[in-house]
């Protein structure tokens, strides 16, 4: 969602001798202290005649600058201080030199009073001569200006139809009592403070005046910051632009959005969200529509809901390469179109071939209906190749009404199976089933890339009945949860469990093996080939009845984008509860988080068959 209207911000760019941040003067205007006002004057003054003898100067040799202040005005000056930016230039003269050095510390003041010295005192010292030339630049601060009160109000309606927003506003204030003022700090609580105003109800709030009163003699800044909230928003009927292709009322379908309701601007998100999801749109701009003059003197205002949207063509296609250590390299295409029968169907088709697995897949869709759901016909072929001594090749097709909304996938489907199992050195066994099914997702996960808090919760339930396209009586269950918990400002917790069971009285083997379960390898238990863990026989590992796994895992992130892991999983597949042999495997790992998404790299050693195996996984698996 892009939005402009009704805010307000200052930037403060260091360049060579900006003017200092100015305190207001209750008017809205930004206006310097009289002191401050004079520095700034000499210093842009001094400017004239040193830009002037650049033009023209006589060569001379470079120079250093040696810079002693508080640690946030030291980085600063090495940065903008004239004397540090041109102390690589070779055409300087004796006088330029000089010049800079006399005039070094009407910088050093206009520089410190962003970060709230506004008394500084700067000697300098030049050592050496010609290229051995040493400027040393030593500044006393002197005490730093702290926040003594700060002042925020609105006005409005806000003021008493909300009155815990504007408390929650006041809680949120970004440069409290306290503190050391700062420029910036002080730009960004006054625009924090009016984004939160802006983020429920009052979609046109505005800045009405501001003031910082800095006291430089008594080494304090008091705070006035006055908000007009304006009225309140509540959501009007969606207006529509931009779809060419594909009907409007694919839009208005998936619309979670009712009119009369308040305007929150996590409800629009949730808009666009939804319609960036669907296939059909490559871009989506959610907004209110501004009110009339004469509306927006009212307490309330009925804003329509503004909907841009830029169309995909109806051909696309994309391919890939990628490398896993469970399935070997891989390379995968795709092909979709999605304006089948001019009615805005989807054909999608995709194939992918690993070193050890090939998989294609065909499905119909059907545009989403008023309730959000789409319906598809579907068909896949998969076969892995000597996976743990044993050949898998599995089809599959079926019906299927599904839902993606904010936090929940919700999927109802009807899936025909038919497996060919082929053992090392045995028989193939084939085995059919017939499964309605039922699967429910949740996403609860502060980001959906990188989550650091929340969890993902995933459970299916199917059955089958013999005699009916089915070999067995079956109830398969299958459930999963990745909770993430926060640690410290960088690290995270991970904790997974996952459990799965066919349920049936008959032999095993007559439930197809696709249904059933194996465990090891990168998302199940690290330290194990992929799927190692099943049922034995003789040379083969066949999939079981039971699946239980779990994982606890720390990461230390000691860079924003870098962090190492430590883990344990732990779990086992078989066809017997009883007597169960619980496999663990223990490592280390690296995480970086790319422009694509996470990369893990994990080195783990199974205990149970005393062996390190690497892992490689890059994304989020869900």
């Amino acid at each position: 969602m892009t939005r402009d209207r009704g805010r307000w911000a200052a930037t403060t760019i260091l360049r060579r001798s900006p003017p200092p941040p100015p305190p207001s003067d209750g008017h809205g205007r930004d206006r310097p202290c009289a002191a401050l006002s004079r520095s700034v004057a000499r210093a842009l003054l001094s400017l004239v005649p040193l830009l002037l003898a650049l033009q023209a100067a006589p060569a001379a040799a470079v120079y250093k600058v040696v810079v002693d202040a508080p640690k946030p005005l030291e980085d600063m000056l090495k940065e903008h201080l004239d004397l540090a930016r041109y102390a690589s230039r070779t055409d300087l003269s004796d006088d330029q030199f000089a010049y800079m050095v006399e005039t070094v510390g009407d910088q050093v003041r206009q520089f410190a009073s962003t970060e709230g010295w506004f008394d500084p005192t700067t000697t300098a010292r030049v050592e050496g001569e010609g290229s051995d030339r040493v400027v040393h630049v030593t500044v006393d601060a002197g005490a730093r200006t702290l926040i003594r009160s700060v002042d925020v109000s609105v006005s409005g309606p806000a003021a008493t139809q909300a009155p815990e927003q504007v408390a929650e506003m006041r809680a949120k204030w970004g440069l409290p009592v306290g503190d050391p003022f700062r420029q910036d700090d002080w730009d960004k609580a006054k625009e924090n403070a009016l984004l939160t105003l802006q983020s429920k109800s009052y979609y046109g709030a505005k800045l009405a005046s501001s003031r910082a009163r800095v006291e430089a003699d008594e080494h304090a800044a008091d705070l006035t910051a006055k908000y007009d909230s304006g009225p309140a928003y509540v959501l009007g009927p969606l207006q529509v632009t931009g779809t060419r292709r594909y009907p409007e009322q694919i839009i208005r379908n998936v619309n979670p959005l009712s009119v009369g309701e308040p305007y929150r601007v996590e409800r629009l998100l949730e808009l666009q969200r939804a319609i960036q999801n669907q296939p059909y749109f490559s871009n989506a701009q959610v907004e209110l529509e501004t009110p009339t003059a004469d509306a927006a003197h009212n307490e309330t205002v009925i804003a329509p809901v503004s909907v841009r949207v830029r169309e995909y063509p109806v051909n696309r296609l994309s391919s890939g390469v990628g490398y896993t250590t469970d399935t070997g390299a891989q390379v995968e295409g795709r092909y979709s179109y999605y304006n089948l029968f001019n009615r805005a169907w989807v054909f999608d088709s995709q194939l992918r071939i690993e070193q050890k697995r090939q998989y294609a897949f065909l499905e119909t869709a059907m545009p989403p209906d008023s309730h959000t759901y789409r319906n598809s016909l579907y068909g896949s072929y998969e076969r892995t190749i000597d996976i743990e001594s044993t050949d898998l090749t599995s089809w599959r097709t079926g019906l299927k009404r599904s839902r993606t909304r904010e936090k929940y996938d919700t999927t109802f489907s009807l899936d025909f199976y038919y497996d060919n199992l082929v053992p090392y050195g045995q028989d193939a066994q084939i085995s059919k089933a017939l499964v309605p099914a039922f699967a429910w997702t949740r996403r609860d996960v502060d980001n959906p890339v990188f989550p650091r808090r929340g969890n993902v919760i995933n459970t299916q339930v199917g059955v089958a009945a013999k005699n009916i396209l089915s070999d067995a009586t079956f109830l398969r269950l299958y459930g999963r949860i990745r909770q993430y918990v926060p640690v410290g400002t960088r690290d995270l917790f991970i904790a997974r469990l996952e459990l799965g069971a066919d349920l049936t009285s008959s032999d095993p083997a007559r439930i197809p093996a696709s249904l059933r379960f194996r465990a090891g390898g990168t998302d199940s238990i690290r330290g194990y080939s992929y799927q190692s863990i099943g049922t034995p026989d003789g040379a083969s590992i066949l999939p079981a009845r039971y699946l239980g796994t779990g994982s606890l895992e720390y990461q230390y992130w000691f860079k924003p984008d870098w962090g190492v892991a430590v883990f344990w999983d732990v779990g086992t597949a078989t066809n017997s509860i009883k007597g169960i042999t619980l496999y663990n495997g223990v490592g280390v790992g690296a995480r970086w988080r790319s422009p694509v998404g996470p990369l893990q790299l994990d080195l783990g050693y199974g205990i149970q068959q005393n062996q390190f195996r690497p892992h490689i996984s890059l994304g989020v698996a869900f």
